[in-house]
């Protein structure tokens, strides 16, 4: 079953159930997408006549088709499907090893691929605050911090997937520089 057709309530009771799926992972992208739909709403709120005049509705528009959530829906499932073939390289001792190689990758693959669109979204939403209806800006600033900690619960799944180094590195900048969007957001 895919997770977008899972009520809210459903979900949680499945993440905190004793089962392999959803995980980290899962809950990583759809707390990313949480953090997306809350700054699209912001953006939605910025069509008043004074923005259109200024330009600023039109960025807004921009934001909203960035912000797309099914594609963090698509990651939560992602996640599941590359966990439940991990578990197969555990158990299955005549798998060939370059199978094995593929799915390693693949584990790998999809946390860092959420947490670089979620940098991305993050950057995107912050270069939209200066043109955001001023009334709602909490509220695309609560997408960043939503996308932020999405961007450092993927990571911790990259981690248990044992990047190399130089790639751990370069994830790990991506992570200070969100940290320090979120910084100047709270002084």
């Amino acid at each position: 079953m895919s997770f977008r057709t899972q009520t809210i309530e459903q979900f949680v009771s499945n993440l905190g159930a004793k089962q392999p799926t959803p995980g980290g992972g899962a809950a990583a992208a759809i707390g990313a997408s949480i953090g997306s739909a809350a700054a699209s709403m912001a953006a939605a709120y910025t069509q008043r006549k004074k923005d259109k005049e200024s330009g600023a509705a039109e960025k807004a528009a921009e934001l909203v088709q960035v912000l797309e959530v099914e594609d963090l829906f698509q990651a939560a499932d992602d996640d599941a499907s590359a966990y439940a073939d991990l578990q197969r390289t555990w158990k299955e001792s005549d798998m060939a090893v370059d199978e094995k190689e593929k799915i390693e990758a693949r584990a790998l693959e999809v946390p860092t691929a959420l947490l670089e669109t979620c940098h991305g979204r993050i950057r995107k939403i912050q270069s939209f605050l200066p043109h955001c209806n001023k009334q709602i800006t909490s509220d695309a600033k609560v997408g960043i911090h939503q996308l932020a900690g999405a961007a450092r619960a993927a990571f911790q799944t990259v981690l248990v997937n044992s990047p190399p180094a130089e790639e751990k590195m370069r994830l790990q900048a991506l992570l200070k520089e969100i940290g320090e969007i979120e910084e100047e957001m709270l002084s």
